[in-house]
């Protein structure tokens, strides 16, 4: 089993957001979304939409909004 895992990360580490998914075109999606969202004030300031895989849900960050 696959799981996509999208977080947008503040520039301490700290994940903001998560959602995550067993739908490859779906997690696209949202990266695309968590992306664009990012102002540029806060990619300079060091935020980052990260797209990650894991094998199993007890790899998920357990503030995820997980969508099967």
């Amino acid at each position: 089993m696959m799981i996509w895992v999208n977080e947008q990360i503040d520039p301490s580490g700290l994940i903001y957001s998560c959602i995550a998914c067993c739908n490859e075109k779906q997690a696209q999606e949202c990266h695309e979304s968590f992306e664009a969202n990012l102002t540029d004030m806060q990619k300079s300031a060091g935020w980052e939409a990260r797209l990650r895989t894991v094998s199993s849900w007890e790899e998920v960050p357990v503030n995820a909004l997980k969508l099967d």
